[in-house]
């Protein structure tokens, strides 16, 4: 090395956007699975994941890929999942009220619960759960215990959700109007 020539001091910056995007969604791989395609010579080997991704703040998406090894499957699954994130309706820690659905053989049920009471889940919905941040439900997989389709179905459930808001007041309103005019509508037949 020539002396006169001195070695470069600056150094590289980490690319913060990607940093900042791993760091907004968690990332959770579900299952993998080894599938074969059968050709003239034989079977070509390939790997299928499901990842989950979520904020923990009320989205979350899930995925599925294929891929030549478990990496390069995980990777394609994960920017699938990102690309259909979902917004949960949440309503103190759980869901507003209960729902169920159906995917192919898989159903599920998913039922509010008090505060305090947890998740009572199991493997895959269990894990989309947790995802999208819900901290106390009840659930029930009835049917196939297919792990791909019980993770549609439970993501399905989900974005079938209504607020809250959109459903509890307007019952609320229409009872206290009827209350208001009861009493306007006696007055009116008296005199």
């Amino acid at each position: 090395m020539d002396p006169s020539k001195k070695p470069s001091t600056r150094t590289r910056r980490p690319n913060t956007a990607q940093e900042s995007e791993e760091k907004q969604f968690e990332e959770m791989t579900l299952h993998i699975d080894r599938v074969a395609r059968v050709v003239k010579g034989g079977r070509r080997f390939r790997f299928r994941a499901l990842v989950v991704v979520g904020d923990k703040k009320g989205q979350v998406g899930i995925g599925s890929a294929k891929g030549a090894d478990v990496t390069l499957a995980v990777t394609k699954a994960t920017e699938v999942a990102k690309k259909h994130l979902i917004s949960v309706n949440l309503y103190n820690d759980t869901i507003p009220h209960e729902v169920d659905a159906k995917v192919s053989g898989s159903n599920i049920l998913l039922i509010p619960a008090r505060p305090g009471t947890g998740l009572i889940a199991g493997g895959v919905v269990r894990s989309v759960l947790e995802s999208a941040g819900v901290k106390n439900i009840l659930s029930k997989s009835i049917g196939s215990s297919n792990k791909t389709n019980t993770a549609y179905a439970t993501i399905k459930a989900l974005s079938e959700l209504v607020p809250a808001s959109k459903w509890v007041n307007k019952n609320k309103a229409a009872k206290k109007e009827t209350k208001k005019a009861a009493p306007k509508a006696k007055a009116e037949l008296k005199g």
